[in-house]
This record gives C-alpha cells, sequence and structure tokens, in this order.
C-alpha cells in the first residue's frame, strides 16, 4: 500500500552501505574501491552521471576507511587521513580551491595516504586553470558508473521513496521502470515530482499518478 501524505515527509538520505544497491552499473567502481593499495599513484576518481549514486560509494568508502569527507570547495591542504572529494569539478575556476587541491595531491602524496575524488566528467572537460593541477587530475585513474540497466534504476526509485519515507507497491515501481527515461536523473525527477503531487492533492502514489508524472505533469 502506497502511503498517504498530507503533510512534506523530512528528506533523509542514507549512505549506509546496505542501502547501496550493488548493480552491474557501478562493478568496475566498486572492485577499485576496493583494492586502494592498487590506485596508480594513491589516487582514485569516480565518474558517473548526476544521480549515479557516487556521493553514496565515496561516503561509504569514508566509513570503511577512516576517511575525511572534504568540501571541494573548503579543502584542508594536508591530513593524517585519507580524503574524500565528492564533486572536485566544483574546483574549476577557483584560484584558491584549485590551490588547496593541488597542494593536498602533494601532501596525501608524500603521507603516503590516498585520495579519493568523484566528478561527472573527465578532468579535460573541468576548465582548471591552474596547470599543475591539471596534470595531476588528467594523470589520475578513473573509474567509470555506467548507464543504469533496469535492475539498477528499480533499486534507485525505491531508495529515493525509501528516503523520502515512501512506500510504494513493488508494482508501481516496476510500472514506472519499465517506462521511464534510461537515466540516474531521471529517477530523482519522477521521484521528487510523485512526491510533490500526492502531497499537492493529498492522494496515494498510485499508477494513475505516476502516468501523469511519466506524461511530463508535475505538482
Amino acid at each position: 500500500m502506497s502511503k498517504q501524505l498530507s503533510f512534506p515527509q523530512p528528506i533523509e538520505t542514507s549512505y549506509a552501505a546496505e542501502n547501496y544497491y550493488p548493480g552491474e552499473p557501478s562493478a568496475v567502481a566498486r572492485g577499485m574501491l576496493a583494492d586502494a593499495a592498487s590506485w596508480p599513484a594513491g589516487k582514485l576518481l569516480i565518474l558517473g552521471a548526476e544521480g549515479a549514486g557516487k556521493t553514496h560509494l565515496l561516503h561509504i568508502w569514508a566509513m570503511q576507511n577512516g576517511g575525511l569527507l572534504a568540501d571541494p570547495m573548503d579543502l584542508p591542504r594536508q591530513s593524517d587521513s585519507p580524503v574524500v572529494v565528492d564533486d572536485a569539478d566544483q574546483v574549476a575556476g577557483d584560484q584558491a580551491a584549485e590551490e588547496a587541491l593541488f597542494h593536498l595531491h602533494n601532501n596525501l602524496a608524500a603521507a603516503g595516504l590516498p585520495l579519493l575524488l568523484s566528478a561527472s566528467q573527465s578532468p579535460l572537460s573541468w576548465g582548471l586553470q591552474l596547470p599543475d593541477l591539471a596534470s595531476r587530475m588528467e594523470a589520475t585513474a578513473t573509474a567509470t558508473i555506467e548507464a543504469p540497466d533496469d535492475a539498477t534504476l528499480t533499486a534507485i526509485l525505491i531508495k529515493l521513496m525509501g528516503d523520502r519515507q515512501l512506500s510504494p507497491a513493488p508494482n508501481l515501481v516496476d510500472y514506472i521502470t519499465r517506462r521511464m527515461g534510461r537515466s540516474y536523473a531521471e529517477a530523482g525527477r519522477i521521484v521528487n515530482a510523485l512526491d510533490g503531487l500526492s502531497l499537492s492533492e493529498k492522494r496515494n502514489i498510485t499508477t494513475t499518478l505516476a502516468a501523469r508524472v511519466l506524461d511530463g505533469e508535475t505538482e
């Protein structure tokens, strides 16, 4: 049964390991994350589209390896533990942030500590202004989360709805998966729109509501 909603529910994003779906699209990335000792120069960059689960994977790795989750726009220049930088491409064009990431590269390498980063695109597309940082990023090993298959999209829909405290019937998730666009970002758009419509109209999340969202109707 779908949950009847009449007021906004808090979105509590879970980054617990047990809530990550280990699908085929992320197999290479997960394999590399499991063996940090094999990372060339102690660095790894996880690439993937919006909503692909990069942040979730980075949080899991940080929790399992004592990593420091660092804001790309407020990076430490050195650390006594591994450092994890989500959305590292945000530093591009900001002189102070680029310099901080450059020094972090050097200091972690000197200390023999891993550096894990994520971005949606290859460093060649970031627009880095600091040549030394650009060369280090371009030499960083990468692992790409591939486009989602049906099983992964189903798992992501269930995860996103769970974060919003929604409990859809299994047949509803299957209905959406078969008809939606094949992208991670589309899964997020659909869940957000379903939640909005159910709240505004005070209705259960049904196939009728899902059909409207899939047809492009939002709240």
